[in-house]
């Protein structure tokens, strides 16, 4: 079946919020089209702020976000007058903290230290395996079941009495309407992998209220309309509809992804990369939780089984460190094209290392973690930036190599095709080496899977196209056709 347009075009406004960047996509979508025109794009920065421990606090600086996004909402009311629709994605597991609809302190970013307090305490009423089995999510240490026990251990969520999820909490901004979207709940760990509704038993045994959250609603819901406060500040004078999507910025991304049949397995690459297939079911295995593999939401009752690794964030953080322990301009990091040129140049092999490995979570000297991990391991560690950079993407490709094979063998399905969405789709040394390390053909793109994604799922809601996944998935391929990578040599493991 091919998504069909019921006979007219239109288009929508896709709020993309990634980890380091976000963007305001207007979608045109129509019978054969499906074309992006980007109207805004603004930096994600952490905002440090001191705690009443001394230490300094990781927040998200979400009034910076709230203003870009008015900001980037007006430009596309400009460029589209008749917006269909507002939905809006993000990253994963992050909340605001409210008391009667007002804000309750800004958010913790997932990087912020005291999710440890919430590991520990919350490890002492609840066991990791019966964690996995009840909701059949991998154990990561910012999951948002542990910052609510953390919130709770410091007394702050005594203060609130409802948590919304960052988009959530926009669309609430938009709309007065409170609701959480289904996709983005499932990375709590409060949702049973069974129902995909509440797990009340781990509310009780968290000491969790049980109304903390707002009722779930799926992707394609209109949960309200524009507020006319906001719409006269857009430059719009009517209430636009705002629909909830994929709201974890993988979930839309997964819609994006041209997946053709079982055999093929995504990486969703960016700041960090989500390695998976597609299910109809979850797997709650106890060796599937051994290997820290995933089942989270996904659009139209899908299951997204993946392992969440490390990402391109490694490179962007060295480069980062780089740049700030510079003394002059000549010893910057130089632009991204540059380094990876010199990387794809390094002749000789280079340390792979466990990009998994916790000490690579922080912020901060990346290379100099590196260099820590390899004499650890007796490897000889990169010595030039060029070197670093190619040990951060060897060990990347090596990384999805070994997360696709326990893909396949826990799922029981051959994986031979690899669609690499998001940035590093973009990245063809990074692409070269995952198909050279996998075995397996390697589909490049479309670096906007999760714009697109979210694109989609409005258009179809609004009744600008009809059908299944496929049939969107359909609109993908022959709108973005993917740049294609053979595995120059097949892995003996293989």
């Amino acid at each position: 079946m091919t998504a069909r347009s019921p006979g007219s075009s239109g288009s929508v406004a896709a709020v993309d919020l990634g980890a380091t960047s976000g963007r305001v996509v207007v979608g045109h979508v129509g019978r054969d089209e499906l074309r992006l025109q980007h109207v805004a794009r603004f930096p994600n920065r952490p905002v440090a702020v001191p705690e009443e421990d001394g230490r300094l606090g990781l927040h998200w600086d979400l009034l910076g976000l709230w203003t870009a996004i008015g900001d980037g909402l007006g430009e596309a009311v400009r460029a589209a007058p008749a917006l269909a629709s507002i939905g809006i994605d993000s990253w994963a597991v992050d909340y605001g903290l409210l008391r009667s609809g007002r804000l309750v302190g800004m958010p913790y970013h997932y990087r912020d230290e005291r999710t440890a307090l919430g590991v520990r305490a919350a490890q002492e009423s609840l066991s990791a395996k019966e964690a996995y089995r009840r909701t059949g999510l991998a154990h990561l240490p910012f999951n948002t079941l542990f910052q609510l026990v953390a919130d709770r251990e410091a007394g702050t969520l005594g203060l609130a009495d409802r948590a919304l999820l960052v988009p959530d909490l926009l669309g609430r901004w938009l709309t007065g309407v409170d609701a959480t979207e289904r996709t983005n709940a499932s990375t709590t760990g409060l949702l049973s992998a069974v129902t995909r509704d509440w797990d009340p038993v781990l509310f009780e045994r968290l000491g969790l209220p049980t109304s903390l959250f707002a009722p779930l609603v799926d992707p394609g819901t209109t949960i309200g309309g524009l507020l006319p406060e906001l719409g006269r500040r857009i430059g719009v004078a009517r209430a636009v509809p705002v629909t909830t999507v994929g709201s974890h910025d993988t979930a839309s991304a997964v819609v994006g992804v041209p997946l053709v049949d079982e055999g093929s397995a995504y990486i969703s690459s960016g700041t960090w990369s989500l390695v998976g297939v597609e299910l109809d079911a979850p797997i709650v295995t106890e060796d599937a939780r051994a290997a820290n593999f995933t089942n989270e939401g996904g659009v139209d009752g899908r299951v997204r089984f993946l392992k969440n690794i490390s990402g391109l964030w490694l490179l962007s953080e060295s480069m980062r460190f780089w740049d700030d322990a510079a003394t002059n301009d000549s010893a910057r990091s130089s632009d991204l094209a540059s380094l990876l040129a010199a990387a794809a140049e390094v002749a000789g092999p280079v340390a792979v290392f466990d990009a998994a490995d916790d000490r690579f979570t922080p912020p901060g000297d990346i290379p100099g973690r590196i260099r820590e991990w390899c004499v650890e391991h007796s490897v000889r560690p990169p010595e030039t930036r060029a070197e670093v950079v190619r040990s951060i993407l060897e060990s990347l490709a090596a990384a999805y190599a070994s997360t696709l094979d326990t893909a396949e063998r826990l799922s029981g399905r051959r994986i031979t095709t690899v669609h690499v969405v998001g940035g590093g789709s973009l990245n063809e040394l990074l692409c070269r080496l995952t198909a050279d390390r996998s075995g397996r053909t390697v589909l490049a793109g479309p670096v906007e899977a999760t714009a697109i994604g979210n694109v989609l799922v409005q258009a179809r809601a609004a009744g600008l196209v009809r059908g299944s996944l496929e049939s969107l998935r359909a609109l993908v391929r022959a709108a973005h056709p993917p740049v294609v990578y053979e595995p120059r040599a097949t892995p003996a493991r293989r």
